[in-house]
């Protein structure tokens, strides 16, 4: 699927945010699991697993939704949208880009004060790791200063094109992807794993 290509530089730093909370999660995994093998073979537990689930959960979400966000993978309802001439489609995605771009400041603000907080205050965790709460928070306000930088670069970038009446292209950069897009997308993934797979060696008659 198409992916917003407007900026590159903000594009490179979300797709290394994301691989970098994919070895967070693999590192959960693997911790976990040791978990399971200590707590039935050497009798012991490790202290804070649910705690550190928590905030790599937290964190990999909010940097998830500018993943989602820059490759148009959000769930959008599109009833009826389709039919609208396209000027008309072009306002309504700018419409949507706004309210959503909205939302993510608001949520950034909500964060901010917690951080904040936490910090006045020298909040720690009550679990036996006792975690000053400044730190995995600090984090999670990173993803989600990145998700309302990347939607608000957007709703500058469908502004401009508005400005520019180029209404095609923002209904291409920000519309839900059409019924076509995601047949070549399936297309596409189910040629690529064909590529990747091995050949199978035929056993000598």
């Amino acid at each position: 699927m198409r992916s917003i290509r407007f900026f590159p530089g903000l594009e490179r730093l979300v797709n290394i945010a994301a691989i970098m909370c994919g070895y967070a999660c693999l590192g959960l995994c693997l911790l976990i699991g040791y978990e399971i093998v200590a707590r039935r073979l050497l009798g012991h537990s490790v202290q804070g697993v649910d705690e550190l689930g928590g905030y790599i959960l937290a964190i990999t979400s909010a940097v998830g939704f500018s993943a989602a966000l820059m490759h148009r993978m959000h769930t959008r309802i599109e009833l009826g949208l389709s039919r609208f001439p396209v000027a008309i489609q072009a306002c309504l995605n700018g419409v949507a880009i706004l309210l959503l771009a909205g939302f993510t400041v608001f949520m950034l603000l909500q964060v901010w004060g917690t951080w904040q907080t936490s910090i006045a205050y020298g909040s720690r965790a009550s679990t036996p790791l006792q975690t000053p709460l400044w730190i995995p928070q600090g984090l999670w306000l990173f993803g989600v200063a990145l998700f309302a930088f990347v939607a608000t670069s957007m709703l500058i970038h469908s502004c401009w094109l508005l400005l520019r009446t180029n209404y095609q292209m923002l209904n291409e950069c920000y519309g839900p992807p059409s019924l076509q897009e995601e047949v070549d997308k399936s297309l596409a993934e189910a040629e690529s794993q064909l590529e990747n797979r091995p050949e199978s060696k035929r056993e000598p008659l």
